[in-house]
């Protein structure tokens, strides 16, 4: 959402334009004509980045690409992915100027000028730089690692695999990494590209007879990047192809970068000589966010957000709630932010369920107090069945405490409900467990280093 329409290292999307009318009709029959007219209708086409195959979608002020983005953005990415017009992602992104809500008639680059330097610094999001990248327990390593192929010295290892799932950050870790090496080698050829357009490209090289200029583009990369790998699974010939070029580029010394939903070992279909080839480099994971993580990413988005102001509580409802991906978890709070500036409403806690209550829905692990108790009975090294029992020695009452405060956070039961099951205790207990464990939380490091890592544990 947001930001500059891509520049002129991109190329026209007047190509784009049939599908473009065939999905707004479609949209406008799914959505309802009077959204589909005020928010959809005025939007145009921007420019099309070839390498990183980067739609921009127009509208007419900031805030309407934060609200489109939010509301219409998954649909829109789905349904040009679903198009097969070439497009993996898009951008609704702010026109440049009130009359651009146009085409933009950029002149398209010759075939071989994709991989071009001054072209292929433009393709690479902004926004997407390491800056941006938030780090916790489960992306350092990936991080680190992209730093080191991005930095001046000649990294240690290529290839650099690194893989995780849908929306965890890879992609934006492939765009860093572009980045931050054009800024320091601004004359070096980098080509970006997703496994499925290197086998489109390499098959339509073929029944054209144009392997060799294929071949030779792809090879004349100081970098390569190679997005969700996967897809070339079962693929042979386009394998096959894809081995000559890593093990050439390789030898000639430059960076390659390959990213796909899992680790090598769990590739199947793909060479076992590829899988060795992508094993004998370094292999980074980014495993799902932790609560930690979140509430940062969460706290970063705040920083820029401007009105309106988003609660402490909020973004803890946020982070607690939406744990698939920190795609969804950005998409959440851009939604909850495009919705208040719209209506104009304070968000409050009221304001956040209701507008979230799909995806919160579609997030929710439920969680038992039986669950609770075994995990902080097995944490503070106590019998279980102390959580139902009367004795009140500080050893089996503090756990017994910190038991009954996550399950009034965790779970959906009344506080009369939590006592019946913490040995029929009156709910007037569970009220005083839960303060004092929030009171003890904001003076005592160590219960609340106890609670983070039961939080982790049981959200895991």
């Amino acid at each position: 959402m947001g930001g500059p329409a891509q520049d002129s290292g991109s190329t026209d999307s007047a190509h784009l334009e049939p599908y473009w009318a065939e999905l707004r009709a479609g949209l406008r029959s799914d959505i309802g004509a009077r959204m589909f007219d005020q928010w959809l209708k005025p939007a145009r086409l921007g420019a099309y980045c070839p390498m990183t195959e980067t739609l921009d979608i127009l509208v007419a002020s900031e805030f309407s690409a934060n609200f489109v983005s939010a509301q219409f953005g998954d649909r829109l990415r789905l349904a040009w992915r679903s198009a097969h017009a070439g497009v993996r992602d898009i951008r609704i992104v702010r026109a440049p100027e009130a009359s651009a809500l146009r085409v933009l008639a950029v002149p398209a680059p010759a075939p071989e000028a994709v991989a071009a330097p001054a072209r292929a610094a433009s393709c690479f999001q902004p926004r997407h730089d390491f800056e941006s990248f938030v780090t916790g327990e489960s992306n350092q390593l990936a991080c680190s690692a992209a730093q080191a192929m991005a930095a001046e010295e000649q990294p240690r290892f290529t290839p650099l695999f690194i893989h995780g799932g849908t929306g965890q950050g890879k992609t934006h870790l492939l765009h860093a990494i572009a980045g931050a090496y054009l800024a320091h080698t601004p004359g070096s050829t980098v080509v970006y590209m997703s496994a499925e357009r290197f086998m489109m490209e390499f098959v339509n090289a073929m029944r054209a007879n144009e392997t060799m200029a294929f071949k030779a583009r792809l090879r004349a990369a100081r970098l390569l990047l190679i997005d969700d790998i996967q897809f070339i699974a079962g693929k042979g010939a386009t394998q096959e192809e894809f081995l000559h070029t890593i093990n050439e580029l390789v030898e000639n010394g430059a960076r390659i970068v390959i990213s796909a939903d899992r680790a090598p070992q769990q590739l199947d279909g793909i060479d076992p000589r590829i899988l060795s080839r992508l094993a004998g480099g370094l292999v980074a994971d980014i495993q799902p966010a932790n609560i930690d993580l979140r509430l940062a990413i969460l706290e970063a988005k705040r920083l820029v957000a401007g009105d309106p102001p988003v609660p402490d509580a909020i973004i803890d409802f946020l982070a607690r709630s939406v744990r698939s991906n920190i795609r969804e978890l950005e998409g959440a709070f851009n939604k909850l932010l495009a919705y208040g500036q719209l209506t104009g409403r304070t968000i409050d806690m009221e304001f956040a369920q209701a507008m979230l209550a799909d995806t919160v829905r579609a997030n929710a692990r439920r969680i038992t107090v039986d669950e609770i108790q075994k995990a902080c009975a097995a944490h503070y090294r106590i019998d279980p069945a102390e959580m139902r029992s009367k004795r009140r020695a500080r050893a089996i009452a503090r756990p017994r405490q910190v038991a009954m405060y996550l399950a009034k956070k965790m779970t959906p039961r009344s506080l009369p409900e939590i006592g019946r099951i913490f040995g029929g205790r009156d709910h007037s207990t569970v009220i005083h467990a839960v303060r004092t464990i929030e009171a003890l939380r904001e003076s005592n490091p160590d219960i609340d280093a106890d609670v983070r890592a039961l939080l982790r544990q049981l959200e895991s």
